[in-house]
């Protein structure tokens, strides 16, 4: 049977079940077609590697764990992650990390795995991603290592916290002696589970999108220069003047000190720029304005308050200034009512109650109304962030809004992982090109109406896309998997009743049930099948036949 885990009484948070309770115990090896492994209640790695659905081998052993996993009361669920088409990193659950040279693999015979480095890290982590790399001749693999850990501090929470640790093991060559030791152990923290988390093919980045924000924990040094940053900004400075506008004129108010006379000020009008200065010191405000002005209409004055008022003619009336002078942040804006009003109004359709507040437009915009209750999910507002491996600060920040994360998929195993996000009622395949800053994140394929669909399936446990991206699928808990295909060409007519347009395309659904009555504690997809595991029984289902 497989090596299931069950759940500890004292992992009772919803982080514990995401991601222990509802952890994937089937291991798609991308790197070869449709290799399949897992690891069972004796602590031995079961391959199975399909090439011919009328030849079907048994699950073979292809590596047996050294360490008895029964004496371990604290320990999760074993873990693997095949970093390339030779390497493998793999977890007991107790805490050890084990890197293997395993060879070619899927059923070749020079498949024969060999630990070249096995060290305990601390508490029981599971293998989150891996990669392998070589830079400037020397080969190095890097770990995501996800854990679950009690947060003292924490006293409103769950009293949890999770931590990410990135673990970079490089080969040493010294004289003779060839073995893999620890280069670096870096670790973040955050207060969710995160959807995704993968290192970059380089090493050189990592990108995780989670419900809360990850940080790198640094050292006490680093610390304190932080604290220092936050102090500054939190400190926040009064603005150095306030300006308003209406059609036609801006006004600016600048505070001045109490010795000042209207002798000591020198205010300059150009047709775009402005420059105000106070005696002989540098200029107070000076820079581009946003608009022209006229610029011989422009006065300025000094009011009982001790305040200095500026009065600018806008060359073209009616224009809105979004900022006083480019780039310049020193200034703050103040809307009177009226304004906030026209805004307001001018917004209206956007955000209204009513079903279709502006009749001159057909469609009305999206509404509220026609979500139902499974369209609404938990963590309304995740985030996607790439951090730097040198840096190690966040470097692309994206905020998902409603795009909710649907599930991740390997579509190049020399890429990074896709993931799969929610536009409206469809879903949408995201791969990352870490070595493309200016599109970090490319759209490769679509799943007409996923999205709407998934949301219903109230109980499902998996999600998968076939790497060709001919199929979508998920599971529930127990027994029942949905197939959604793409959609393909008709070899009949088909009309639309309702329109009476002829129909080119259909896209099919299929629902397996299997003959299970242990809930489902793996599930895999493939280009031509779907590989589901139970804790006695693994299913294959044929999706493709390749025709």
């Amino acid at each position: 049977a497989v090596a299931e885990v069950k759940l500890r009484d004292d992992q009772y948070t919803l982080d514990h079940m995401r991601a222990f309770g509802m952890y994937n115990y089937l291991h798609l090896d991308s790197w070869y077609q449709d290799n399949v492994y897992y690891v069972d209640q004796f602590g031995r790695v079961m391959n199975l590697s399909v090439t011919l659905d009328t030849a079907l081998q048994k699950p073979r052993e292809v590596f047996r764990l050294p360490t008895d996993m029964t004496a371990y009361d604290d320990r999760l669920c074993a873990s693997i992650h095949f970093s390339s088409s030779t390497w493998v990193t793999l977890s007991d659950g107790t805490g050890r990390l084990y890197l293997i040279k395993s060879g070619k693999r899927g059923n070749s015979a020079s498949e024969k795995w060999e630990i070249v480095f096995n060290e305990e890290l601390g508490s029981p982590f599971i293998i989150a991603h891996s990669v392998s790399f070589v830079k400037s001749d020397t080969h190095s693999i890097a770990v995501l290592l996800l854990r679950v850990e009690k947060d003292e501090l924490d006293t409103k929470g769950s009293g949890f916290h999770i931590t990410l640790e990135w673990v970079t093991i490089t080969e040493i060559h010294k004289e003779g002696d060839h073995r893999y030791e620890i280069f670096k152990r870096r670790v973040l923290q955050g207060k969710s589970v995160p959807h995704y988390a993968a290192i970059e093919p380089s090493g050189d980045g990592l990108m995780i999108l989670s419900y809360k924000p990850f940080k790198f924990m640094q050292d006490e040094d680093n610390e304190l220069e932080e604290n220092d940053d936050t102090k500054a900004t939190n400190e926040k400075k009064d603005p150095l003047y306030y300006w308003q506008q209406t059609e036609d004129d801006v006004t600016v108010t600048v505070h001045v000190p109490e010795d000042i006379t209207k002798d000591d000020i020198k205010v300059r009008f150009f047709p775009d720029n402005i420059c105000v200065a106070l005696k002989d010191e540098s200029p107070l405000i000076e820079g581009k304005l946003y608009s022209f002005v006229d610029h011989e209409s422009c006065t300025w004055i000094i009011r009982e308050d001790k305040s200095l008022e500026i009065s600018l003619i806008k060359k073209n009336e009616g224009l809105r200034w979004p900022e006083l002078i480019v780039g310049d942040t020193r200034g703050e804006f103040i809307m009177d009512s009226a304004q906030c009003s026209e805004i307001a109004e001018s917004l209206m359709h956007l955000t209204s109650e009513v079903m279709n507040p502006n009749p001159e437009k057909e469609n009305p915009p999206c509404n509220a109304q026609e979500l139902e209750e499974c369209d609404a999910f938990l963590e309304d507002g995740a985030s996607l962030c790439r951090f730097d491996g040198d840096t190690l600060k966040v470097t692309h920040v994206i905020h998902l809004g409603s795009n909710q994360y649907l599930f991740s998929v390997v579509v190049d195993p020399r890429e990074m992982p896709c993931f799969c996000l929610r536009h409206d009622v469809d879903a949408l395949l995201w791969q990352p090109r870490s070595d493309e800053p200016e599109n970090m994140w490319e759209h490769i394929a679509t799943f007409n109406a996923l999205g709407y669909v998934q949301a219903s399936k109230q109980d499902k446990k998996f999600m998968a896309c076939a790497p060709d991206y001919s199929y979508a699928a998920l599971c529930e808990c127990m027994r029942r998997v949905f197939i959604y295909r793409q959609p393909t060409p008709l070899s009949t007519v088909l009309y639309n009743r309702k329109e009476g347009r002829q129909v080119g395309q259909v896209a099919k659904q299929l629902v397996a049930t299997l003959e299970a009555h242990d809930p489902i504690l793996g599930f895999q997809a493939t280009s031509e099948r779907l590989f589901v595991l139970t804790t006695k029984t693994m299913f294959l289902i044929k999706v493709n036949s390749g025709n």
